[in-house]
């Protein structure tokens, strides 16, 4: 059985499996995928932030779950990541609505924060999320027994063109994880640059590459 090249293996790395067309994303302006961003988080989790229990970064797929899922059923999902137990919780969210297949064409940045009683939602397209954002809110309050906590919104660059939510979204979640190493807490988090969302894509090739993985 052949496989188109595409199909090919260019990294396993933990629970994720990045595939050539999934580099590929990274090459050009193009929109990037579930398993883009799933490796990224899957990478801060694993390395660089692997001795900081204190943060989790929830991998898209779960995300897409939990909103899609009956509220009985998000413990599901949430309770073998010990969700309950984490002063931060980052979640990348998607406008897709569909249950059942990846798509949807807009990603922002949830964040919560358990010690500020406060959910951050950072969105590089004039909000374009905030429905979507306010529904999961409501639905994590719950999981992640802070009922309390408060609907945010953070400062965060508006994108330039229609393919970089991705993009923004990853350099969002550095830009907010080190203001928590830094102070313990996200308010006052400032925005990514243009410049470090423009280098972003070849910094995750450079990763792939020092991790064995085939960009080509």
């Amino acid at each position: 059985m052949s496989f188109h090249r595409n199909d090919e293996v260019a990294l396993s790395y933990h629970e994720c499996c990045l595939r050539l067309s999934d580099v590929d994303l990274l090459k050009g302006p193009f929109w990037l995928n579930d398993q883009v961003i799933s490796f990224y988080f899957e990478y801060l989790e694993k390395q660089i932030f692997e001795n900081e229990p204190d943060l989790l970064f929830v991998s898209p797929e779960v995300t897409q779950c939990i909103r899609m899922v009956a509220q009985e059923e998000v413990g599901i999902f949430l309770e073998p990541l010990r969700a309950q137990e984490r002063a931060f919780v980052f979640f990348a969210l998607n406008d897709n609505q569909a249950a059942d297949r990846a798509g949807g064409s807009h990603w922002s940045l949830l964040v919560f924060s358990r010690c500020e009683k406060a959910f951050y939602h950072f969105d590089s397209s004039r909000n374009a999320n905030g429905e979507y954002a306010r529904h999961l809110v409501a639905v994590l309050k719950r999981a992640l027994r802070c009922p309390d906590a408060q609907l945010r919104t953070g400062d965060c660059l508006q994108q330039s063109n229609g393919y970089d939510c991705g993009v923004h979204v990853l350099c969002t979640v550095d830009a907010v994880a080190q203001q928590i190493r830094k102070s313990g807490r996200i308010e006052g988090v400032r925005s990514a640059r243009y410049d470090v969302i423009r280098s972003k894509r070849e910094e995750l090739l450079g990763i792939i590459v020092n991790l064995g993985g085939r960009i080509k």
